[in-house]
């Protein structure tokens, strides 16, 4: 079979092992009380996302600062924290490659919520060369791997830069269950990552195409002195209850986002991660996103009926670059690239910062 009939996931995505039934190897391996040992640590994360949440009240000239990037989770995280929880709160966005729709949302949500916003807009010559770099130097595991996780540490780094300085407790991120990776981050990004770790991938350095200067860029709690006071850094998607198409409906309805499909991630996500997409289906045959879908199907929080029909047009766009998946092409035009520069040459890991 093409996808495991359950999940949906992609019968060559790693450790899919579909049988003859046409189940994946996740799907057969959950066990009976699964879902209640999640709900077990789901609770522990609420209890202490509640704590943090009452503890950083004046703490700071705002009590949190919260990463929007116009998306339905960072749209719907800033609505509950200033309207539900009555924080004061700093909406925070690194101006690089938002999409007209998610600036649309972006605008729409500050007006009505009446909240503080700083931009950032750093260099667009850096970014141009970095994801340019990345895409024909890609690590194993792909475009959207690579790109991405290089990409999202320099604007949680930046908002890590802005909260230490200002003085605010606590950075919050619309991350939905299953992002980041895991091994970066599940509700919280470690003590150790935040206060002790340069965050700068060794790949970028090794490569020596990228100046001092550049590789400053990302967050390294070195620079800054010994007495500082750092925030934590929390999911709260990771501890509240999360569902994709709820979450969709909800914006729309609170008018966050003008039409309903403006907060769905297929129109308001990067323009980049078309071409990234484009790159993954190229070298492996299957949409990078599809494993954390499936991930959200199993847990009973995407709708599979939805995704069943989006996944093939989705993926019918990208590969011929048609409406949304004209992304690709205009992209690539602008990076300069190529069909045959989306190359994998490194291993796995090449840009992972190395934690002490």
């Amino acid at each position: 079979m093409s996808h495991c009939k359950l999940c949906l996931l992609p019968h060559n995505a790693p450790g899919a092992e579909i049988d003859s039934n046409g189940t994946c190897a996740f799907c057969r391996s959950r066990v009976p009380d699964a879902k209640s040992q999640f709900d077990q640590l789901r609770q522990k994360r609420q209890l202490d996302l509640e704590k943090a949440l009452q503890d950083c009240r004046g703490k700071g000239p705002y009590d949190a600062l919260v990463c929007l990037s116009g998306g339905k989770d960072s749209l719907y995280l800033l609505y509950r924290l200033k309207v539900e929880y009555k924080l004061n709160v700093l909406a925070f966005t690194t101006d690089v490659n938002i999409p007209d729709i998610a600036w649309k949302n972006i605008r729409r949500t500050i007006h009505k919520l009446d909240i503080d916003h700083l931009v950032y807009r750093p260099s667009a010559q850096f970014y141009h060369k970095l994801f340019r770099y990345l895409l024909m130097n890609q690590e194993e595991r792909g475009a959207v791997y690579t790109v991405s996780y290089v990409y999202a540490p320099l604007f949680e780094g930046d908002a890590l830069q802005v909260a230490t300085e200002k003085g605010i407790p606590l950075v919050l991120a619309g991350y939905s269950p299953g992002q980041p990776e895991p091994e970066r981050m599940e509700y919280e990004f470690s003590h150790k990552l935040i206060t002790e770790t340069d965050w700068t991938p060794p790949g970028l350095r090794e490569s020596s195409e990228f100046s001092e200067d550049e590789l400053a860029r990302f967050w390294n709690p070195k620079h800054f002195p010994v007495s500082t006071h750092f925030p934590r850094y929390l999911a709260p998607f990771h501890a509240w209850d999360y569902d994709q198409e709820g979450m969709i409906r909800k914006v729309h309805e609170l008018g966050l986002v003008q039409r309903r499909a403006h907060g769905n991630p297929i129109y308001s996500n990067y323009p980049i991660n078309w071409l990234l997409m484009y790159s993954d289906l190229k070298h492996f045959g299957y949409n990078p996103y599809a494993p954390e879908f499936s991930a959200l199907i199993r847990e009973g929080k995407a709708s599979r009926a939805y995704w069943y029909f989006a996944t093939p047009v989705v993926n019918f766009m990208i590969k011929h670059r048609l409406l949304l998946g004209r992304n690709t092409t205009e992209q690539m035009h602008q990076l300069g690239l190529q069909n045959d520069d989306l190359q994998i040459t490194r291993p796995r890991g090449a840009y992972d910062p190395k934690i002490d």
